[in-house]
């Protein structure tokens, strides 16, 4: 599995028929960056269920899908055309594990 270690996930929800060229050119458009800067881009469907990953390796373009049976992704709130993800939360998240709790801050009445 590819490991990115900077992952921006796009808020807005993608069809996911779109292929490699088509999702290059949202990243060109709507976020003004190039697809090939090595970073990795996220892409999910309406129902949160399905991911796409797109990823310059140096030498060529990986599109990734990963699809839950189950559950749903959890997503950023839509703030920001963009989120930044590091590369342990971009794991939590393709397991389908809230990936947000990572830094959650506990309720103030709780005492270790």
């Amino acid at each position: 599995m590819i490991g990115p270690e900077q992952v921006f996930l796009l808020q807005e929800s993608v069809d996911m028929r779109w292929g490699i060229d088509r999702l290059s050119g949202i990243i060109q458009q709507i976020v003004g960056r190039s697809p090939c800067d090595g970073t990795a881009y996220g892409f999910t469907n309406r129902t949160r269920s399905r991911i796409k990953l797109l990823i310059w390796d140096g030498t060529g373009v990986w599109l990734c899908h990963r699809r839950l049976h189950k559950g749903r992704f959890r997503w950023p709130d839509p703030d920001e055309t963009l989120c930044r993800m590091s590369a342990e939360q971009w794991r939590w998240l393709t397991t389908g594990i809230d990936w947000q709790r990572l830094c959650a801050t506990p309720p103030s009445q709780w005492r270790v």
